[in-house]
């Protein structure tokens, strides 16, 4: 699937919002890309599986794992691509753990995937959890990437490569112009 094919998806699903929005990072943006619009149509999330997958062919990951909620879809289709397993971890305590019985074993290849990475907050966060757990990372995965030269550590590929502005709170021209701020995520903003 090309950035032009996953770009026309969300924009087709109106997953591609405009408006003032503050992002899980903190920071503020006049661009939000709701996944859950795109992955709530089974064959949409699917082909985004598919194409999330297979870069990660060859890498023998057993399992798929993602920080919840956003990623919970894409973990799923990205395993039924290659035939493992998927979890995902979830915020207790404010910090991101393996719960519902989940286990990452010492010798779990794990490939983390995301829907959308801006700073790579979660997405590092995600990889320290399987690696706490005694998983092998061997790649992160995100639908878009709207972050700038993320460093993660491990090899990481994104379907869609998006520079789209983003403004500390203090410094907003949304908030300069007096626009009201909406979070639409399922995190809480970081402090």
């Amino acid at each position: 699937m090309t950035e032009k094919e996953t770009l026309a998806l969300y924009e087709k699903t109106g997953a591609l919002l405009r408006g003032h929005f503050r992002l899980t990072s903190g920071l503020h943006s006049d661009v939000y890309l709701q996944s859950a619009l795109v992955l709530q149509h089974p064959d949409a999330a699917e082909a985004l599986g598919r194409a999330l997958a297979d870069p990660f062919r060859a890498e023998g990951a057993r399992t798929v794992l993602a920080p919840a909620i956003g990623g919970i879809l894409v973990a799923h289709e990205v395993a039924r691509a290659l035939g493992v397993r998927a979890i995902f971890a979830e915020r207790q305590d404010g910090g991101l753990r393996l719960r519902r019985g989940f286990i990452i074993g010492e010798t779990d290849r794990v490939l983390v995937v995301e829907d959308v990475l801006t700073t790579g907050g979660s997405t590092r966060e995600t990889i320290q959890v399987a690696r706490a757990a005694g998983g092998r990372v061997v790649g992160a995965a995100s639908i878009v990437n709207r972050g700038r030269d993320v460093e993660l550590g491990v090899p990481y590929v994104s379907l869609v490569q998006i520079d789209l502005p983003t403004y500390e709170p203090d410094t907003c021209p949304l908030c300069a112009q007096g626009m009201p701020v909406v979070k639409p995520g399922s995190r809480p903003v970081a402090t």
